[in-house]
């Protein structure tokens, strides 16, 4: 089976695909996302035979600050790689964009953590990740 990395943002249809598939659409604000997904700093999808299998984003102020973002792989495509691919192409832009000593975060689920912890991401005891949804 083969792959296609494509530098882009997904379509608002192919993100929602994305969301439904893994269950988060009960936590996605579907009006707001495509201006979302327009300001991303970078964005990649996957296909194969012309069909997104996957996606990737990088949030943030382009400077200081750089956030992980929305890494989806559709479940019948997981364990194959294509975390891996997206992962590799984000690291690479970061590599390339990102000043010394900037602040690389992400949120993960427990599925997702090995995959990170590849790439240097780690948990810190001293440190408390914390967030909210609104309303507030």
């Amino acid at each position: 089976m083969s792959f296609e990395i494509i530098e882009r943002r997904p379509t608002l249809e192919e993100f929602h695909q994305l969301c439904v598939s893994v269950g988060w659409e009960k936590m996605m604000n579907f009006n707001v996302i495509d201006d979302s997904l327009e300001n991303s700093l970078y964005s990649v999808v996957v296909l194969s035979k012309s069909k997104i299998i996957g996606m990737g984003r990088i949030i943030g102020d382009g400077y200081v600050y750089f956030y992980l973002q929305d890494i989806v792989v559709l479940p019948e495509f997981q364990n194959t790689g294509i975390g891996t691919m997206i992962m590799d192409k984000l690291m690479s832009f970061l590599k390339g964009n990102a000043p010394d000593k900037a602040f690389i975060g992400l949120f993960s689920s427990s599925e997702g953590k090995n995959l990170y912890e590849k790439y240097g991401f780690n948990q810190y005891p001293s440190l408390t990740g914390m967030f909210r949804v609104t309303p507030i």
